[in-house]
């Protein structure tokens, strides 16, 4: 009787910590998100400053030397 309950105990706790390692998981990965679609907003809006920039520059006539 004592080596079934020992196997029916470390039963759960092996699944209540792979519980808690999914739960990280899935916290870690809406952070990832969140990161990836700042930087993408970011990224987006250094894109739209470089075009302003190429047009001003195109439409002064200067060169980059």
């Amino acid at each position: 009787m004592f080596w079934p309950m020992i196997a029916i105990v470390l039963g759960f706790l092996g699944i209540a910590v792979l519980g808690i390692l999914g739960a990280r998981v899935f916290i870690e990965t809406q952070r990832l998100g969140r990161e990836v679609a700042r930087t993408t907003d970011r990224i987006g809006r250094a894109v739209e400053d470089l075009e302003r920039a190429a047009t001003d520059l195109a439409r002064s006539g200067e060169t980059l030397r």
